[in-house]
């Protein structure tokens, strides 16, 4: 590696926004203000209704309030910043600030691919194993599992930042991006950036292969154990246990496979869509994972409108 020096070392670097589409960064802003507050209201209020709710002290709402955690990581790593640059054009970011930004977004990231596999695994002991759920997924393994998740979230990442501080900059200092993606920071090295490109292609394939793989497995058996069901009843109620992970897995894993593919094949002069493409994959699931569950999960449904009409417990 090269030495860090004053010429390859940068202070600084700017941000575009997105590429092409400065002259519509306001109104581009409204959308994404509306899901930073969809964010971190839904995910504050989710965290609110399960931490005070004795009833939701179980492994799945466990899960999930690790997963309403990650996404508001998510949301005030990415959203405030992009809004600064939407609406003052304050696209400076401190180099130091750009790597923590980058470890927060690919580790968090991560993370909540972990977490989805983890909920997966709850959904696969709750309905292949109903007798011995409680005995396998005890508050101790539980804990294991949460721990774990951050740890491999973290581990995996921590490389990005990394490396990419030992690169020299000695060209353009300038993000075609809304936040410091790692291969966009990457790719304005002038040194040999193999290493880095590999580590990056290693940790997407563990993770967009490997989670995604253990998560079908799992509802592949869940799928199969439903079908063996006696009645409609107990399918529908078994399928309706699953419905909102799966609509979250999906809205999590769509968008950045899509991504990857625009950043990997798509045409060069397309920009400004590979960055729409890659803000989605950020700010779609913690805006809406609070309101999928929060539709589909009864025990969250009800403790809501207990909270929101406590007349209908305690009428006068």
């Amino acid at each position: 590696m090269m030495p860090l020096n004053d010429s390859s070392f940068p202070s600084t670097f700017f941000l575009t926004g997105i590429p092409g589409l400065a002259f519509a960064h306001i109104w581009i802003s409204l959308p994404f203000f509306s899901m930073f507050f969809m964010a971190v209201t839904g995910n504050c209020i989710l965290l609110f209704l399960i931490f005070t709710d004795r009833n939701l002290h179980q492994p799945m709402f466990f899960f999930l309030s690790v997963l309403s955690s990650v996404d508001l990581v998510l949301s005030l790593s990415t959203l405030p910043k992009m809004l600064t640059i939407f609406w003052f054009d304050a696209t400076a970011i401190n180099f130091h600030a750009c790597l923590v930004q980058m470890f927060f977004i690919h580790a968090f990231s991560a993370m909540e691919s972990g977490v989805l596999v983890a909920m997966a695994l709850d959904r696969y002991v709750a309905i292949c194993n109903p007798l011995r759920y409680s005995s396998i997924l005890t508050p101790v393994v539980i804990a294991q599992i949460g721990g774990l998740v951050m740890l491999r979230g973290i581990g995996l990442t921590v490389s990005f930042p990394s490396l990419a501080r030992r690169l020299p900059y000695c060209g353009s200092h300038v993000i075609a991006y809304t936040y410091c993606e790692h291969m966009a920071v990457v790719k304005l090295a002038c040194g040999n950036t193999t290493i880095d490109n590999i580590n990056a292609f290693v940790v997407a394939l563990f993770l967009g292969i490997g989670d995604v793989a253990f998560i079908a497995y799992s509802y592949g058996r869940i799928l199969q154990t439903v079908l063996n069901f006696p009645s409609h009843e107990a399918r529908a109620k078994a399928g309706s246990t699953c419905t909102a992970h799966v609509v979250v897995i999906l809205f999590f894993y769509m968008p950045g496979f899509l991504s990857v593919i625009m950043q990997r094949f798509g045409p060069p002069t397309a920009s400004a869509v590979k960055v729409i493409f890659a803000n989605l994959y950020l700010l779609f699931p913690p805006a809406l994972n609070p309101i999928i569950y929060g539709v589909k999960t009864k025990q969250i449904r009800e403790r809501l409108l207990v909270i929101l009409n406590p007349k209908q417990i305690n009428p006068t």
